[in-house]
């Protein structure tokens, strides 16, 4: 009997995106790319939690990028300490650049004639000052392609921004970006994309950490 052959290992790149932990300014304020903002005590907890809950994770992740801000990195710091990876950031993970409405308070946002556009046709909107909804999807879905490409087979952990991760899931779902704001990325919730060569599909969206399992 001639001897089996051993199966090809998949040649399909799972990106597994989390979301940053809780901050001071969660559900509060409208962050952006502001500098110094740092994880909540809550956010640590929910970090390390997440961090414990991937290290289960099949087949285990074999690389680790974040946004460039200081409450991404702090997410992603006990992840690399857990899975022994190191932090790669990647501008494509990025918070979407508020413009002038960084650090606006959510009540003064939602009172302005705008807000109505964001909620429910954010793809013909762009913050004064800053990036439009549709240059968020774009870059985004470029990044993650150029990730994929440098991690063929691979499982890689992406840490970013809710808004950032819902506009991933949209592209890769095929949702149209107006109905994008019903997505949900709950803080250091999973979502996990699977790109193969012929096929992009959305295996599980705003995990919660207990939630979190093999693939």
């Amino acid at each position: 009997m001639a001897p089996q052959k051993s199966p090809k290992a998949s040649s399909a790149t799972t990106i597994i995106l989390v979301r940053h932990g809780t901050t001071t300014t969660t559900g509060k304020e409208l962050p952006g790319r502001a500098p110094g903002l740092h994880l909540a005590p809550k956010g640590i907890e929910q970090a390390q939690r997440v961090a414990d809950a991937l290290k289960s994770y099949s087949p285990a992740p074999t690389a680790l990028y974040a946004s460039p801000l200081e409450r991404t990195k702090e997410t992603a710091a006990p992840i690399a300490k857990g899975l022994g990876l190191r932090i790669k950031t990647h501008r494509s993970l990025l918070e979407l650049d508020m413009g002038e409405w960084t650090g606006m308070a959510l009540k003064d946002a939602a009172r302005l004639p705008q807000w109505r556009t964001v909620q429910q046709h954010p793809s013909g909107f762009r913050f004064p000052g800053g990036e439009s909804f549709n240059e968020l999807a774009t870059r985004i879905t470029d990044g993650l392609s150029t990730i994929v490409a440098h991690h063929p087979g691979e499982s890689v952990v992406c840490v970013s921004h809710a808004d950032t991760i819902r506009a991933a899931i949209s592209v890769a779902a095929g949702i149209p970006l107006d109905l994008f704001q019903r997505i949900h990325a709950a803080p250091c919730s999973v979502s996990v994309i699977r790109y193969d060569k012929a096929s992009v599909n959305v295996i599980s969206v705003n995990q919660s950490m207990e939630g979190i399992g093999v693939s």
